[in-house]
């Protein structure tokens, strides 16, 4: 049997929520819904860390944060670092990629640092504002719309043709139907930049979702008094005070903000829809993995917090993952096992049979999806002043096992702030409302919960350098 082509579609910001196949009957997904039915829907999927940068360099090196390096937006990754996509290239895939990448640095104009990426096709484009270094999305649009180029310009509300989602679709698809090297399996990653902020989209979107009555943020009142104090700084300003906080909306603003999530979201859709129509026409879909996910997600005023940021709750470490592989993988089945986001590189590279050289932490998902195997039964994400850096610095660790979350706040020496915490049985409670952290009837928990989690740390470290004699 050849070996199977890889399609690795990615958001940037979709929590797991939003998507029709998660239980979200407010959505319209009806192409990646589809996605689901005909492949591995993993229900539990944790990212690395809540913010862009150090969440996309665990899912190329298939690395823990505290391994690879990258731990905040704007530091690079190490040139030391391998990316699942050279494993590839050197196994003679044709590889190729477009939209967003964010291993560097890219703010203030300047170019995304490149790595040695094993991509033949590089169509980097970090995101589709004038602010943004300049890019391929920037230059595609000045010659056909030049008249939509400029800073009064809202990129976020374009026409849906020439929008920066419907060009990474057309860009996929002229990849796959035109650009690929046939005589060669290929990978190829399309970041999209929605359902991240700015919250807009085309009018054709927006309209669906306009007038629906949608689902008020999860909240209670006085939610965040039992919370760490970081919380409520947050919720009154975003990013560090770079950006509004869920307490400067009215109710009708967040309303507005949920239905533009939404319609960015059914946009992709759509060009996903788009990008599976052309994988059927050139009779590539039988033989193509193809995985759906997200880098991290987005608060939506639930927990009275707007963006991501310093905050490790469901709704910003947990994402959407789907695996369709035709006669590989079971159709329309769901894994409740906890699975991470360090997992798809080891999963891609089992499935191409691509050796690596052996530095990845994640472990293959394929046997998980066939009922032939069980997971770690945890998860890890670290946030390490990760977003608009905060003074002082606020550095979290968070545990999933089982039913229960622990979130360390870390204090001296890690930083002056303070040291407290979450605790969350998400079984009784899967909201995430009622912190059990200070609770004497949990103490016993909490205490099992962190001596397991310094396990984890040192399970996790970077042992790979040789050993080569005894002294």
């Amino acid at each position: 049997m050849p070996r199977p082509n890889v399609l690795l579609i990615c958001t940037d910001q979709q929590r797991f929520s939003a998507l029709g196949a998660y239980g979200n009957d407010e959505i319209e997904t009806p192409n990646l819904d589809r996605l689901a039915a005909q492949g591995v829907l993993f229900e539990n999927c944790y990212v690395q860390n809540p913010v862009c940068g150090p969440s996309r360099a665990s899912l190329m090196t298939g690395r823990y944060v505290h391994s690879h390096g990258l731990w905040a937006n704007g530091v690079g990754l190490p040139d030391a670092e391998r990316l699942f996509s050279k494993d590839l290239a050197d196994a003679g895939y044709d590889c190729g990629l477009v939209g967003k990448f964010h291993l560097s640095a890219c703010f203030g104009g300047r170019l995304e640092k490149r790595q040695d990426d094993g991509f033949r096709v590089y169509r980097w484009a970090h995101d589709p504002y004038p602010g943004s270094s300049e890019n391929e999305y920037h230059r595609w649009l000045h010659t056909v719309r030049p008249d939509l180029i400029g800073a009064e310009v809202d990129y976020d509300s374009l026409p849906t043709e020439v929008h920066y989602s419907r060009w990474i679709g057309d860009q996929t698809i002229e990849f796959l139907t035109r650009s690929r090297q046939r005589d060669k399996p290929f990978l190829f990653i399309a970041n999209f930049f929605d359902p991240h902020h700015g919250f807009d989209a085309p009018e054709e979107y927006l309209k669906r979702y306009r007038d629906k009555s949608l689902s008020r943020p999860v909240t209670v009142e006085d939610e965040l008094t039992g919370k760490p104090p970081i919380q409520t700084e947050a919720s009154h300003a975003s990013y560090a005070g770079k950006a509004r906080g869920y307490t400067s909306y009215s109710a009708d603003e967040l309303q507005e903000v949920k239905a533009a999530y939404y319609a960015m979201v059914t946009l992709v859709d759509d060009e996903v829809g788009r990008i599976l129509d052309a994988l059927d026409r050139d009779g590539l879909a039988e033989n193509t993995l193809v995985v759906f996910t997200s880098d991290h997600g987005e608060m939506l005023g639930d927990h009275q917090l707007m963006l991501k940021g310093p905050m490790m709750y469901e709704q910003a470490v947990r994402v959407p993952l789907l695996l369709r592989w035709p006669g590989e993988l079971p159709a329309g089945t769901r894994c409740r096992e906890l699975v991470q986001w360090i997992d798809i590189a080891a999963t891609i590279l089992t499935a191409t049979g691509a050796p690596s050289e052996g530095r990845g932490q994640g472990q293959d998902l394929l046997p998980l999806a066939t009922g032939r195997a069980s997971g770690r039964g945890w998860a890890l994400s670290e946030y390490r002043n990760s977003g608009q850096p905060y003074d002082p610095p606020v550095h979290l660790t968070m545990l999933r096992r089982h039913q229960w979350k622990l979130v360390v706040q870390h204090g001296a020496p890690a930083t002056a702030g303070d040291r407290t915490g979450e605790l969350y049985d998400l079984d009784a409670d899967p909201d995430e409302l009622r912190n059990l952290w200070d609770d004497p009837a949990h103490r016993s928990v909490r205490t099992e919960l962190q001596e397991f989690l310094l396990d984890v740390l040192v399970a996790t470290e970077d042992r790979t350098q040789p050993r080569e004699a005894a002294w």
